[in-house]
């Protein structure tokens, strides 16, 4: 009796926590992707929202075991973590404004004429600002396009579908994105260093599933769920 109540014990399947970052469309839809990405290998995971800055220390100093969703500079900054080499979502840096605003930004170094918020803790939005004093960082993209609704802001940096979202959601129709992107970048899930198999695994199934064709219909089904989703943003504020 005594082994058989040891058996399952023994044999039950580890349990991985990884953080994501709060209130950003782009990382919930990376929540439901990487949950049946992990489902379909049989694994059981925990993600944990947090702001960008605490999630990427967290996941530095060991604290959980990585990061659902970040662009590929994150792993030249954060040796800690390892880089699952296959790509998995991507998203597009976009700036938004006020409409008839008169503001035309063609490239990157068009935004310091202009002040800019964007979400704290967020590294796509931080790489296109780098090196600018004129940026204002926020909690959520909530306060970030309401302080450019109000006119204390000119420009709001995010991901297109966060910005496009949260418009809808919170009613705000001042407000436009810009025609084109001021960049496009794949997204990766980065995992400690220490879990070398895990990680192997993981690019194994995103390669697999991308062959087939079916990581778009997961990707697809994500999309729509979170499009859906009837999101309390007065929570957020």
């Amino acid at each position: 009796m005594l082994l058989l109540l040891y058996i399952p014990f023994s044999c039950s399947a580890q349990q991985y926590n990884f953080v994501s970052i709060n209130y950003l469309i782009e990382q919930e839809v990376g929540r439901i992707i990487l949950t049946e990405v992990y489902d379909q290998l049989g694994i059981d995971i925990v993600i944990t929202p947090l702001p960008g800055k605490r999630a990427q220390y967290e996941a530095s100093i060991g604290m959980n075991d990585g990061e659902i969703m970040r662009i590929y500079s994150y792993g030249k900054e954060n040796p800690a973590t390892t880089r699952v080499p296959t790509p998995y979502y991507n998203l597009e840096t976009m700036v938004f404004t006020r409409k008839n605003s008169g503001i035309v930004i063609n490239k990157a170094s068009d935004l310091s004429k202009y002040q800019i918020v964007r979400v704290r803790g967020v590294k796509h939005t931080q790489n296109v600002t780098r090196g600018m004093e004129n940026v204002t960082d926020t909690d959520n993209t909530v306060q970030m396009l309401r302080l450019v609704g109000d006119g204390l802001a000119d420009i709001a940096l995010t991901n297109k579908m966060d910005g496009l979202i949260v418009l809808k959601n919170l009613g705000i129709t001042n407000i436009e994105a810009h025609p084109h992107s001021l960049d496009k970048q794949a997204l990766y899930h980065y995992i400690r260093k220490e879990h070398t198999k895990l990680i192997q695994k993981v690019d194994d199934k995103l390669k697999e599933l991308k062959q087939s064709g079916e990581l778009e219909l997961i990707i697809q089904r994500a999309e729509n769920e979170v499009f859906e989703r009837k999101t309390n943003y007065d929570d957020l504020q």
